[in-house]
């Protein structure tokens, strides 16, 4: 599992193709979980008329979950098998997913975010005994090249789902029709700025709801009803899955029966390596929800578009997103190593967050995309760079701090949208608009990366260095 992988060393042998591909199939399936529901804080915002913050407990569910389990999951992976941890990941993500069910009939926002935290433990099982299973199934030195491959396929989930909210949710969503009634209605909003215009829109939203309650709640009730429907779907294919798997004969790559010696374990993991790992995939995971979640919301609240516009933005950085996780994969970390990658991919989400902030208009949004091009390669090469040296059963639990690194997500997408809620702010004689000012937050994520990717690049430089003059 190390920085340079030589050109002729296989990245998946041959025995492991067939679980290689299977467990790869994994990636996809978190992936829609993630970029499906990234929307539902801007959906639930108005369908529920709360505040931004309000609304971002959705993303503290989610990711929450991930926080809760990680652990769980990682010792009864290593006390059973990656399989077994697999199997039960998926099992929780379709009880999570079905769940869905109960809280659109019920049209209890707190039950969606019971349904999100359950669905949550299963993917924290998934990513838990997926990525080191990855890394376990081939050569230490193509490890790192092994897991971005295999997490190559995890955008391609993720822009299925982006798809989907776009085209077949968002599109028939009453409330965003109410929005766009309100607008046409009002040619005088056409002289406002775009932030005035929704704060106007979401006043008539909230005399709707006040004035026409039994409306309002017909219309709270089909878009619901309309939200449910990739959830309930994406359980059925998790349920297909989960009979494939059941079936299939796995490799065993690393199970123990030996106990847990947790002191002797936590001593192997306390180095800059790993646990500078885990803040750094903190922050970037937290980075990373932020831009994909407020997107929707930059280009709503700032450029005065519908929200079913907005996430075609959001699909178009998952799209850069994924173009630049092959590219990198096949090219960049070939020719240069993990941790000086990291670092420089880290300075140019910075430039980009950066560009975002300042940048008017359609340029701004721009922007924002390309802040995915930068991060594409952060989070398996995080992971890969943090668990380099430890033994597969070792990488078992130490994986975990990792998985719950996307805690990340959790905390600070509300911090985000708690800034959006406080206003404009005064930034070196200029006026920010709430959310460009939110995206400082993202911006200050990058330079932790950074950080850590340069140091290790460094600390390695050093180590062969000193390993190649005995005298050193």
């Amino acid at each position: 599992m190390t920085d340079s992988s030589p050109e002729k060393t296989p990245v998946v042998p041959r025995q492991y193709l067939f679980a290689f591909a299977l467990v790869t199939s994994l990636f996809a399936l978190w992936g829609f979980a993630n970029d499906v529901t990234n929307p539902l804080v801007k959906v639930f915002k108005e369908v529920f008329l709360l505040s931004n913050e309000k609304s971002a407990w959705v993303q503290r569910a989610f990711y929450g979950g991930y926080a809760t389990m990680a652990i769980p999951a990682a010792l009864i992976i290593r006390k059973f098998s990656y399989k077994s941890g697999i199997i039960t990941g998926l099992v929780l993500y379709a009880i999570g997913a079905l769940m869905f069910i109960p809280a659109s009939m019920g049209m209890s926002y707190w039950l969606f975010l019971i349904a999100c935290y359950v669905l949550t433990f299963g993917l924290a099982f998934l990513e838990t005994a997926a990525n080191p299973y990855i890394l376990s199934m081939g050569p230490a030195e193509t490890a790192t090249r092994r897991l971005n491959l295999a997490q190559a396929f995890n955008p391609v989930g993720s822009l299925i789902g982006m798809l989907v909210m776009s085209q077949l949710i968002l599109t028939n969503l009453d409330v965003d029709k109410f929005r766009q009634e309100q607008k046409d209605a009002h040619p005088e909003y056409l002289e406002m700025l775009p932030s005035q215009v929704d704060e106007k829109v979401t006043e008539a939203l909230k005399d709707y709801s006040v004035d026409e309650p039994e409306a309002h709640q017909a219309m709270q009730s089909h878009d619901l009803k309309v939200v449910r429907i990739p959830y309930v779907a994406i359980a059925m294919v998790v349920l297909v899955v989960l009979a494939v798997f059941a079936i299939a004969k796995m490799p065993d790559t690393g199970h123990e029966e030996d106990p847990i010696h947790i002191l002797e374990l936590l001593g192997r993991l306390a180095s800059f390596r790993y646990l500078g790992g885990v803040v750094a995939q903190t922050f970037y995971v937290g980075a990373q929800i932020m831009c994909w979640t407020f997107i929707i919301h930059y280009g709503v609240t700032l450029l005065n578009m519908e929200t079913a516009t907005a996430q075609k933005w959001n699909i178009a950085a998952m799209v850069t997103f994924l173009v630049g996780r092959w590219l990198g994969t096949v090219f960049l970390l070939k020719r240069v190593p993990a941790g000086k990658a990291l670092g420089i991919l880290a300075v140019g989400g910075f430039a980009a967050t950066a560009a975002a902030i300042f940048t008017p208009g359609i340029p701004g949004i721009v922007c924002v995309v390309a802040i995915s091009l930068f991060m594409s390669l952060m989070f398996p090469t995080i992971y890969g760079l943090a668990l380099d040296g430890l033994t597969p059963n070792d990488a078992k639990l130490g994986s975990a701090g990792l998985i719950f690194a996307i805690v990340g997500g959790a905390l600070m997408p509300p911090w985000q949208a708690g800034i959006i809620d406080a206003g404009p702010i005064q930034l070196g004689g200029f006026t920010l608009e709430a959310v460009r000012a939110s995206f400082l937050l993202p911006l200050g994520c990058f330079v932790v990366v950074a950080l850590y990717g340069f140091l290790v690049s460094r600390s390695n430089a050093t180590q062969y260095g000193a390993a190649s003059n005995p005298s050193a």
